[in-house]
């Protein structure tokens, strides 16, 4: 099978099984424990907290180690926001992820008051728009850094600065951590979220960055683990294949992405009538392509290509199986068809020129046979 789908999740990189099956035999020590064995997962995992703060240009006790995207994203959240109870606003935007619309959806109930803002039809974030809705009693400003489905980089230092000093600002980053470089100080954020199996690591583990003096506290409760702010027996062997699966994407080059994905457009815009591209070209990821493909159905697109042994998405893995339209294709007015009849692309470090080229011949055949077919059972109506 040739895999595009790496914006849900990215196949284990060899060095970081290796590294996984090798700690999760040799490094099995609680790193809570005083004794030798428990010393060395210590000391172990604080190697790995430091790997991953340099990655991010942080200081290694601001990194707290969580499972993954939607836990980073959830203590970010609601572990500010249930610690500043006399601050009751929050901004978000309409494109996020449910990781984070989902926490802030129950903060409403709990008599939060969220307001969302809409973005461009390009999937831009203006931060104009940000500043028109900032109330003395905003907590808290919740941008994602990248889209999931469609790629888009918001401008988060601009909507870093238009902040007053008692209200903090999260990214969720699951998205763009490894594929565009990330500077948590030039970016101005307090919290940022991160996880491992976007970058060819393992799934289950992932991190958060506060700032120091954020005034974050822990959402669960047991132990007073990750400096008390998330409660349970660190991960190790997960921790350390984290950091190497970090290590690796400092090799990586985002221009031989874009390159990919940029041939594989090319070809099909070339081929094919009535295909857009869903999102800004301007400011996107390296790797990531949503295309509208008119008068074809998404899901019927992603079943045929994946007889043909390619592997795509009509968008965000944690929403697969709903059968409602993508929240952020609506969001950019697109119209419920017009959503479900996009199909995302998103390409990865193994992926080649070659790759692209073939996964371009099947589109355009599957596209062609699907509007054909349509075309047909639209004649006998």
């Amino acid at each position: 099978m040739l895999y595009f789908d790496h914006n849900s999740t990215t196949p284990l990189a060899p060095e970081v099984a290796e590294t996984l099956t090798s700690a999760s035999l040799d490094i099995y020590g609680n790193p809570s424990s005083t004794h030798r064995a428990g010393q060395l997962a210590r000391h172990r995992l604080e190697n790995s907290r430091r790997t991953i703060a340099e990655f991010l240009h942080a200081s290694p006790s601001e990194i707290v180690f969580t499972s993954g995207g939607t836990e980073s994203n959830n203590l970010a959240i609601q572990g500010l926001l249930r610690n500043m109870s006399a601050r009751k606003h929050v901004i978000t935007t309409a494109i996020e992820h449910p990781s984070v619309l989902e926490p802030l959806r129950q903060l409403e109930r709990e008599g939060v008051e969220v307001t969302r803002v809409l973005p461009n039809s390009s999937g831009l974030i203006d931060p104009a728009e940000i500043r028109r809705h900032l109330q003395d009693d905003t907590a808290l400003i919740s941008v994602m850094h990248a889209n999931n489905e469609i790629g888009t980089v918001q401008p988060i230092r601009e909507i870093a600065a238009l902040r007053g000093p008692h209200t903090y600002l999260h990214c969720d980053g699951v998205q763009a951590f490894g594929k565009i470089a990330v500077d948590v100080q030039e970016l101005g954020v307090d919290l940022y979220s991160v996880s491992a199996h976007k970058i060819f690591g393992p799934k289950g583990v992932g991190a958060l960055f506060v700032r120091k003096g954020a005034p974050l506290r822990g959402i669960q409760y047991g132990g007073r683990h990750e400096r008390e702010r998330r409660a349970g027996t660190e991960n190790v062997p997960s921790a350390l294949a984290f950091a190497r699966a970090v290590e690796l994407c400092a090799h990586d080059a985002s221009l031989e992405l874009a390159a990919i994905r940029n041939r594989f457009e090319a070809q099909v815009l070339a081929q094919l009538a009535a295909v857009e591209i869903n999102g800004t070209t301007a400011s996107r990821l390296p790797n990531t392509s949503n295309l509208l493909f008119h008068r074809i159905s998404g899901e019927a697109m992603v079943i045929a290509l994946d007889m043909k042994g390619m592997a795509v998405s009509t968008g965000s893995a944690c929403s697969s199986g709903s059968v409602e339209p993508s929240h952020v294709l609506l969001a950019l007015g697109r119209s419920r068809d017009q959503a479900k009849s996009s199909i995302r692309f998103s390409f990865g470090r193994y992926n080649t020129l070659a790759d692209a080229d073939k996964l371009a011949e099947a589109v355009i055949a599957s596209v062609r046979q699907l509007r054909k077919t349509t075309a047909r059972e639209l004649s006998l109506a």
